[in-house]
């Protein structure tokens, strides 16, 4: 393997995801000094990342996590500890009363669901936040599924709705436009918030900027974002909270596979089958859909950057899942070896929407879940959960 990346080869069955708590504590560090720097508080999102065994990694680090659902409440309370903040496009008065103890602040999507549990909250002995989600109808994410700004979106209240609105009870707002991007979509973001919104904030208390923040991307500009935070809570005095979810755990994970057969295809690409699947464990690969890295190899798509120059003898494959599903394709790769049966491939940067998006289609197992630390000489390597038949039957009855 290139670049030292030996301590993610674990002498154990594939596949496994692998996580290199060393790189997590650094990626927190990015975000404790934002939240030093502003005054923000930076909240973990579980439905990026809720793989628990982590936790105690991350929680010194932020000021809480936002659920979007009752077991994710749960799992916020149990494992994290501090602040949790909920929000859904809607609650189930089931749901809802079953979380509202638990939770410090509540995200509503309509004025007509804040109505509707007003009188649970009121009867609660301790202050709950209320906010509603604001729909600012600006959002420069490309990939159609992932825009929540659409005409057609089912997220937030537009403003010209919101002024027909009560505010009664209501301290916050929370936008959620972004995706995989920087601070300077932020700030033109929250140029088209303040100029339809910004009549509303001082009738509340505090502003949610949402997730989609690539805090700890290589380049991403972190002094911007300071600058952006810090103006604006210098101009409109309320307590800013983000939720980035993907940055925090952003190229610490990787899920390690192995090569079962190599087919040979003389009129096409020959094809590998791995003990993985894309549809099954790396989801976002067909859903967004992209092509993710492979250590030790060059991705075949446009626009790449890469170290690994091409060069004459470089042996190509289409990188293919065991499932039963024609369009369970990874992706088409170079290397600099042929691949044999056995070989172990290493696909980077697998630990959000991975773990928490991952399916047991064709009954195949789930993979393990192992935790390493590159900071210390051995790699201190832990399983941390094997999943087994009873895991894949107990799902369903």
């Amino acid at each position: 393997m290139e670049k030292n990346f030996d301590f993610l080869l674990v002498d154990t069955a594939t596949p496994y995801y692998i996580i290199d708590r060393a790189a997590l504590r650094r990626n927190m560090e990015v975000h404790a000094d934002v939240q030093r720097r502003t005054g923000c508080k930076i909240l973990l999102a579980l439905k990026a990342f809720s793989t628990w065994g982590f936790f105690d990694d991350m929680a010194p680090y932020l000021s809480g996590v936002t659920a979007s659902s009752l077991n994710e409440v749960f799992l916020g309370k149990d494992e994290f500890g501090k602040e949790i903040h909920m929000y859904s496009p809607a609650y189930s008065e089931k749901e809802f009363e079953a979380a509202l103890p638990l939770v410090d602040y509540i995200v509503f999507n309509s004025a007509s669901q804040f109505e509707q549990f007003k009188p649970l909250i009121k009867n609660q002995n301790r202050k709950i936040h209320c906010g509603y989600r604001i729909n600012p109808e600006y959002s420069e994410v490309q990939t159609e599924i992932y825009n929540p700004c659409t005409n057609r979106s089912r997220f937030g209240i537009r403003a010209e709705v919101l002024q027909e609105v009560s505010l009664h009870g209501i301290d916050g707002f929370h936008f959620h436009t972004m995706c995989q991007q920087g601070s300077d979509v932020l700030l033109r973001t929250l140029e088209l918030v303040t100029e339809r919104f910004d009549k509303y904030f001082k009738k509340i208390r505090w502003i949610n900027f949402g997730g989609g923040h690539h805090i700890t991307r290589k380049g991403y500009d972190v002094d911007g974002l300071c600058e952006i935070i810090n103006t604006f809570r210098e101009k409109y005095d309320l307590e800013v909270f983000l939720e980035p979810g993907e940055s925090h755990v952003l190229n610490t994970g990787y899920l390690v596979s192995t090569v079962l057969d190599v087919i040979s295809n003389p009129s096409s690409i020959d094809v590998v089958i791995l003990d993985t699947s894309a549809a099954a464990h790396m989801p976002d690969v067909l859903e967004m859909p992209y092509t993710p890295e492979i250590l030790g190899a060059r991705r075949v798509v446009e626009s790449v950057d890469t170290d690994m120059p091409l060069e004459e003898g470089r042996y190509k494959y289409i990188i293919g899942s065991k499932t039963c599903l024609s369009g369970d394709i990874i992706g088409e790769y170079l290397f600099k070896k042929p691949l044999s049966v056995g070989d172990r491939v290493v696909f980077a940067d697998m630990a959000q929407y991975t773990m928490c998006k991952n399916t047991t289609f064709n009954g195949i197992r789930l993979p393990s879940i192992i935790s390493c630390d590159s900071g210390t000489p051995d790699g201190n390597i832990k399983i941390l959960r094997e999943f087994r038949y009873e895991d894949y039957k107990t799902r369903l009855s």
